[in-house]
């Protein structure tokens, strides 16, 4: 399986070559080291699924640090969430380019994305009173049942699905461009862009159904990194790559989360 979300595709780790890739890695002295220690010590330094588990809950709550912060600088500061969201790409990206995961790093994401999204979500929560806890519950609802059927084996990727999620992809970023242009350009005033527009003959906007189209995204993109921790797990990769995996989750919620607030304030308008 083609594994999408950059904080994997990148990493031999996380591939079904990845077992290979990672002992390749490996020195003949480390390799000689490895087999001269207890049985019992190799298991302990490969990545597991509470180990991961362990590392995204530490990288969420700097986030919710972050987004603390955000909420109640950005009234006073409102170019502080910008300047926040500028860091977090650029960390994002140097995240995503790492050849091994860098722990530091990955918690500095999540706390410049966490005061980012504090910042935005007091925005939005002075235009729609209530909008925050709404998305929060929405987000964790998608996060919830996308991880209980993916548990349960009733939900899994395939080529196919991964496909058709890459071309979306591709389509929804084109849109997302154009759209930024043309609001910047002072070709399209609606506050929502493109988004705003509403479908022919009827009063509903074009945000409504994009936004569905893309929480299904979000969804589908959350089934590819828990299939990518399985594999790093199946793989028996340096427990170190368990960071990784939470950079992947946190990756794809944060991206959720802003999704479902703004499908919110369009559907209340």
């Amino acid at each position: 399986m083609a594994l999408d979300n950059p904080a994997f595709s990148r990493n031999p780790a996380f591939s079904s070559q990845g077992a290979q890739a990672v002992a390749q890695d490996v020195s003949a002295q480390q390799l000689h080291e490895m087999y001269n220690q207890p049985a019992t010590l190799p298991d302990r330094e490969v990545m597991t699924v509470e180990n991961t588990i362990a590392k995204t809950v530490g990288a969420f709550a700097v986030l919710l640090v972050g987004a603390s912060i955000g909420w109640v600088v950005t009234p006073a500061m409102p170019a502080l969430f910008w300047v926040a969201s500028i860091i977090g790409f650029v960390l994002a990206l140097v995240n995503i380019f790492k050849k091994e995961p860098s722990p530091p790093l990955i918690l500095a994401y999540a706390g410049a994305q966490g005061i980012f999204i504090g910042g935005i979500s007091q925005i939005y929560e002075g235009a729609y009173s209530g909008i925050v806890a709404q998305a929060i519950i929405g987000t964790l609802a998608v996060f919830g049942v996308t991880l209980a059927l993916f548990a349960s084996g009733k939900v899994r990727a395939s080529k196919k699905a991964t496909k058709v999620f890459l071309i979306a992809m591709v389509g929804y970023l084109v849109f997302a461009v154009i759209n930024m242009i043309l609001m910047w350009t002072g070709v399209n005033n609606d506050p929502w862009g493109l988004y705003g527009a509403t479908i022919p003959g009827t009063q509903i906007p074009w945000g409504i159904v994009i936004g569905i189209l893309v929480i299904l995204m979000a969804a589908y993109s959350l089934v590819l990194d828990f299939d990518a921790i399985q594999q790093g797990v199946r793989n028996r990769a340096p427990k170190k790559y368990g960071w990784s995996g939470a950079f992947g989750i946190m990756v794809t919620v944060i991206w959720l989360y802003l999704e479902i607030l703004r499908f919110i304030a369009i559907a209340r308008d």
